[in-house]
């Protein structure tokens, strides 16, 4: 048997979304910027796909900006909004995803923009009183990015009240959305939020495509220049595969998205109950508290032991796919930027488990019995 757990990091597809896409593989090959039948064609199935998109979170289709994945559209919304709005000050976290935090050095270094870090508490959850003070007593014009959840502790950021902040205050808001969209529901109409992005393959969609949400009412201008695109904000051809297999993924994930929450959630604390009972000091990094914390995300701190610097390698070699934080930084030598950035114990080894709603329990007794026998073998 073998479990994977892993989905934080990515996501198998699912066989709705595989038809889906193979089915425009076969028959519609016409380029979407193509004024003949066959382009028509394919034009038309890329704005029902930004229909569906923008019926699921309550935005307009015109604001729905087809990307490669999440990191252009993180990449982009901040590039823009200093370059194109006038901002010359950002506030954000220290453990923020990294296309946000390179992002961020670059426009500090280029383009001479503020940026300044949120106070956090112990299990990564924002000040929000320092947040405040920081807004207030800015003189320039301001850029909010915080993550709606850290994809490493999962720990949740509540959007209306950041959002709220940002209106009272005159700021933009980017919320980095690539772990909740399509995980939770999501209405743009009660947010105050200028900024969202998306990468289909966090929820069961094909990998290589996402999207940015940008407010109807911020003037941008394109990232990739090169063609008419994306209502002129992105040049190069569509991928209308990958757009037609992430509004498949969207409309999946929506049909039934309280059951998911509630089905997923069980087996998180499932995991974490079965965990403790085998071996003693197994401690929650993030919050523990369900509604504070992402429902897919479950990253444990094991206590020492004489096996741990190969705890994740000895998981690997039983059949264990999981990891020790982000995909995205897997074989770095400098650890976890969010570890640090919470103040974590970082002499014990954790693990990050992550589910989604292919996750089965027998996958979950099965890595409890592989985590106990490599601790006490």
């Amino acid at each position: 048997m073998k479990a994977y757990l892993d989905n934080a990091a990515t996501t198998p597809m699912a066989k709705e979304v595989i038809e889906v896409m193979t089915d425009v593989m076969t028959n519609t090959f016409g380029n979407p910027s193509s004024t003949h039948a066959f382009g028509r064609e394919a034009k038309g199935i890329i704005e029902n796909a930004r229909r569906t998109v923008g019926k699921y979170i309550h935005a307009e289709p015109k604001e729905i900006i087809f990307t490669s994945g999440g990191t252009e559209a993180d990449n982009m919304a901040i590039l823009c909004a200093v370059r194109d709005l006038g901002v010359k000050h950002i506030i954000s976290s220290v453990i923020e995803h990294h296309a946000v935090e390179h992002s961020l050095d670059n426009v500090k270094g280029n383009f001479e923009c503020k940026i300044s870090h949120v106070n956090l508490d112990e299990k990564g959850n924002v000040d929000l009183a320092h947040l405040e003070s920081l807004l207030a007593n800015s003189e320039e014009k301001v850029l909010v990015s915080l993550m709606h959840a850290n994809n490493e502790i999962g720990t949740l950021l509540p959007l209306k009240e950041v959002g709220d902040l940002c209106k009272k205050h005159n700021a933009y808001f980017h919320s980095d959305t690539v772990q909740t969209l399509s995980h939770y529901p999501i209405n743009l109409e009660e947010l105050n939020i200028d900024f969202i992005t998306c990468a289909a393959h966090k929820f069961h969609g094909p990998k290589g495509v996402g999207f940015l949400y940008k407010s109807k009412d911020i003037p941008l201008k394109p990232l990739i220049e090169g063609g008419a695109q994306e209502r002129g904000l992105r040049g190069g051809t569509e991928n209308i595969t990958g757009i037609v297999g992430l509004a498949k993924a969207v409309e999946l994930a929506n049909e039934d998205i309280e059951s998911h929450i509630s089905e997923v959630q069980e087996l998180k604390s499932y995991m974490l109950a079965g965990l403790r009972s085998k071996i003693e000091d197994v401690r929650v990094l993030g919050e523990d508290v369900a509604s504070k914390s992402l429902y897919t995300v479950l990253n444990v701190c094991f206590p020492q032991f004489s096996k741990q610097d190969m705890l994740l390698f000895m998981l690997d070699l039983e059949g264990i796919a999981c990891s020790g934080g982000s995909a995205c930084t897997a074989g770095a030598d400098a650890g976890s930027h969010v570890l640090k950035g919470i103040k974590a114990d970082v002499t014990r080894q954790n693990v990050r488990f992550s589910f989604s709603r292919f996750t089965t329990k027998e996958e979950i007794d099965f890595t409890i019995e592989k985590v106990n026998k490599i601790f006490y073998s």
